[in-house]
């Protein structure tokens, strides 16, 4: 008999989980030492609990529907060997990570489950077909406690995430299985600091308080301030997004006076780690160290009321101690993205006090680990991928192309990627012709490249075969690309954005069509590494004066990810969608006998 909605999260709350106590190769994990005079941790000779109880807190984030193990780079995390050398690890899918976190909760009688948010959003076909309700169903059985939300939960807007969180089905789709409705999510949304511009009020719950047994733990859910900025406007209409540190210190104080002492935030916000390799000392060779980004000032600013901060947003790994405004260690942890890692931390719980302890010598345990594929799959998540495969297979399936070899684009470490190559081709073929919009050349963001083409790809096509459900898996957004006016000038701007202003920390490098070269100096700072005489197109010298058509999608048309230069764009063209240009371009480049090669990625000269 099926379990209720209700049934469920009585059984999540009983669940049990073993806390990782021995350190990954190249991490130190410590135990928080309790305060002179506590109590042992174990039951007295009476049988009553004692003063402090351990508290398991599972957590991951940035999962964005990867239900089946992620192709390619994107589905393997880094692992730093004992020797110094760094090994390559399978890792992700729905089957591993169920199995994971129930297989840690044994031995566990507190234990609690969190993630950090974007859970849905830029999903590959099997989830994203369907407004992301398997993921979701995925979530309630394999026991998610809580989630804060993420900017890419915006992606379809307001209603469909106020939707994914009550159940209810899709306005223009409707329900997919004859007699059966979505029911939504079991866990809550935590949407702190995303407020209506109207009333004032979240737009989902700002908090919520995990009890078991007594002990009482407290989560704080918010998402970066800067959201507008990396999605669409339409998403976002009528909201308005709050300050990080502000947010969580305004709701920290709230459960403080109604005596939740014990309190996590879960931050859609990240860091960038020291090492690309998931089990490095973060904390060498000293607490934070080994971590720099928007997460560190707001780790070091929030509320010493928080006891440990789980973030996202930035894909990365990290478990790291950054010290709370008090001076105290705190621990701020991400688990990469995909499901391919779970973080677990031990969190030292006073009964007396109701409060975690910590210290100013040591942290709470917290570690990061592999969801590898080599242990058995969790039979239900086996039995949900099946069924959602099932009805997605007559659109999934489908053949658009072939290739001659893996084509690298999430997971490429260059600012030029192979797949953003051939990405920017297709946008530019697409919108090209006079009647298409006449674009000279194209632009697309890095980020919107969500996986890369995997010669040998999971499922039964044969090898170098691309289905219509690996590209979806690559460009899931199906943003309209739009065809605009910019002069030369303009187009100087834009590119020295991608490394000045908010970008300069982080680079946004866009993927450049066919034609468009320059040289990218990264020794220098701000705009000044993008060296202006080295743009030319079609072996031109850029003229400032002269206009140019540019194709790029309506995400970056409107200004996202910090290029504002695009908002001052004219004579706008609307053409075909991304994924529609990226599919054409493959069907007409690639066949069986002749597959698409992955180009050469020689269009952005670097220098480092």
């Amino acid at each position: 008999m099926p379990a209720t909605p209700q049934r469920r999260r009585a059984i999540s709350r009983l669940r049990t989980g073993s806390a990782a106590l021995a350190a990954a190769v190249g991490i130190g994990v410590t135990v928080a030492a309790l305060p002179a005079g506590a109590d042992t941790v174990h039951p007295d000779r009476t049988g009553h609990p004692g003063r402090t109880v351990d508290v398991q807190l599972l957590s991951f984030n940035d999962f964005h529907g990867n239900l089946e193990p992620p192709q390619g780079s994107s589905g393997t995390v880094e692992e730093l060997q004992a020797d110094g050398t760094k090994k390559s690890v399978p890792a992700g899918g729905v089957e591993y990570l169920a199995q994971s976190l129930r297989t840690a909760r044994k031995g566990h009688p507190y234990s609690v489950t969190a993630a950090a948010g974007d859970l849905v959003g830029a999903s590959p076909l099997l989830s994203g077909l369907f407004h992301d309700e398997p993921t979701i169903e995925a979530m309630n059985k394999l026991g998610l406690d809580v989630t804060s939300v993420g900017n890419h939960e915006f992606d379809e807007g307001r209603a469909e995430l106020t939707r994914l969180q009550n159940g209810g089905c899709h306005p223009k789709d409707g329900c997919y299985e004859d007699g059966k409705k979505f029911a939504g999510a079991d866990f809550p949304y935590l949407t702190a600091n995303v407020t209506d511009e109207k009333t004032g009020k979240p737009l989902l719950k700002p908090y919520t308080v995990w009890r078991h047994k007594g002990v009482k733990i407290g989560f704080i859910g918010v998402t970066l301030e800067g959201t507008p900025d990396i999605v669409s406007a339409n998403g976002i209409k009528g909201l308005k997004f709050h300050d990080e540190v502000e947010t969580i210190d305004k709701y920290a104080k709230v459960l403080d006076k109604q005596g939740v002492k014990a309190i996590v935030a879960l931050i859609h916000e990240g860091g960038l780690p020291a090492s690309t390799s998931y089990n490095y000392n973060c904390d060498s060779p000293g607490p934070g160290d080994g971590i720099s980004g928007p997460i560190t000032e707001i780790a070091k600013h929030v509320t010493s009321k928080v006891d440990a901060l789980v973030t996202g947003h930035t894909h990365q790994a990290y478990a790291c101690t950054i010290p709370d405004p008090s001076g105290r260690p705190r621990t701020v942890t991400s688990a990469a993205s995909y499901g391919k890692l779970y973080t677990d931390t031990e969190l030292t719980y006073d009964r007396r006090t109701h409060d975690i302890v910590r210290t100013s010598v040591k942290a709470p345990g917290a570690v990061n680990h592999v969801v590898d594929r080599t242990q058995p799959k969790a039979a239900d998540m086996t039995s949900l991928i099946g069924r959602w495969n099932k009805l997605a297979a007559p659109v999934a399936a489908r053949p658009v192309g072939h290739i001659a070899a893996d084509i690298a684009g999430r997971g490429a470490n260059a600012p030029e990627s192979p797949l953003g190559d051939v990405i920017a081709d297709a946008q530019l073929e697409a919108t090209k012709a006079a009647d298409k919009g006449g674009a000279q050349l194209a632009l697309m963001n890095p980020g919107g490249i969500r996986s890369d083409l995997a010669y040998q790809a999971s499922g039964s096509e044969g090898d170098g075969v691309v289905t219509y459900g690996e590209a979806f898996t690559v460009q899931p957004f199906t943003n309209m690309m739009n065809v605009v006016d910019l002069t030369g000038a303009q187009l100087l701007t834009a590119l020295q954005q991608q490394v000045s202003g908010p970008n300069e920390a982080s680079p946004k490098i866009l993927q450049v069509s066919t034609g468009l070269t320059y040289t990218l100096d990264m020794t220098k700072k701000g705009a000044d590494r993008v060296v202006k005489d080295s743009v030319e197109l079609n072996g031109a010298a850029l003229d400032p004066a002269k206009t140019y058509r540019v194709a790029m999608n309506e995400f970056l048309a409107g200004g996202g990810d910090g290029f504002a230069a695009f908002k001052d764009a004219k004579n706008k063209y609307v053409g075909p969608s991304d994924l529609d240009a990226f599919t054409a371009y493959l069907t007409a480049h690639s066949s069986a006998s002749s597959p698409l090669s992955p180009p050469a990625a020689s269009r952005i000269h670097v220098v480092k």
